[in-house]
């Protein structure tokens, strides 16, 4: 692995996700700061097409098929950091999918679901990590939660997202505790309303409606960018970070002070 120039020079980092919104704006960003990324996805075009823009741009990016749900897929992306870029100092558990429905209307299969990607998913990154982790000296953990974590959501919707991200709070503070020893660093990151394609706002009939309700959860009367997220991350992986473990970061805006 080469070294370059920037806050993670020779630093590897692993981003679930990173086919398009957040993701991929972390793994833009961590590779303009020097590091060598991995990004995984299970929208393979996409994440290519992502690599390849990085690559072009002068970073070091590999695009790996992952499932998050699945132990095979995250033993392949771990290897990939660690035996063909040298190491694995940061993992960015993003991916995630987000159901709306309310808590009677979540069917055991909505609910399953939605807690095989938003919480097995991340518990299987972070075992995977951890032993190419220690190998390299210890690392940071980046566990992409919500707002939802606490607050729910207005009129009780999205009850599985909203508990699986209360879970990611939980886990990442108990991870911190366990791994501290080793030199890495377990945070969870706060979210409020980001425009991504996951939120798809602004579109179908109620969309005006729908986009103003969401820009309306934020004092600064606007949604966040997956830009803004991204420099959060970035933070949370840097060593300017060395003393910020078991935190949970928020950036939403200020809806969370309503």
């Amino acid at each position: 692995m080469t070294e370059r120039g920037g806050r993670l020079a020779g630093k590897v980092v692993l981003i679930t996700g990173a086919a398009r919104g957040q993701g991929a704006a972390e793994a833009r960003l961590c590779a303009a700061e020097g590091a060598a990324v991995v990004l995984g996805d299970v929208l393979d075009d996409e994440g290519e097409a992502v690599a390849r823009g990085i690559a072009a741009a002068g970073g070091d990016a590999r695009y790996v098929h992952l499932d998050i749900s699945d132990e095979e897929d995250w033993a392949r992306a771990v290897a990939l950091a660690a035996d063909e870029l040298g190491g694995l100092h940061g993992l960015v558990n993003n991916a995630a999918i987000l159901r709306t429905e309310n808590l009677q209307d979540t069917t055991r299969e909505i609910w399953e679901q939605v807690i095989a990607v938003n919480q097995t998913g991340p518990f299987l990154g972070m075992r995977a990590a951890i032993p190419a982790m220690r190998a390299a000296g210890g690392g940071s953990i980046v566990n992409v939660s919500s707002v939802m974590a606490w607050l729910g959501g207005d009129g009780g919707v999205a009850a599985a997202y909203g508990a699986t991200k209360g879970a990611i709070v939980a886990l990442s503070k108990g991870a911190a505790m366990e791994l501290a020893p080793f030199g890495i660093r377990v945070n969870s990151l706060h979210p409020g309303a980001i425009d991504t394609p996951m939120s798809d706002v602004g579109t179908g009939p109620e969309g005006p409606l729908a986009l103003a309700q969401m820009e309306g959860m934020s004092p600064l009367n606007r949604l966040g960018t997956s830009e803004e997220v991204a420099w959060a991350a970035l933070f949370l992986l840097t060593d300017e970070a060395s003393f910020v473990t078991g935190s949970a970061m928020v950036v939403d805006g200020g809806y969370s002070i309503h």
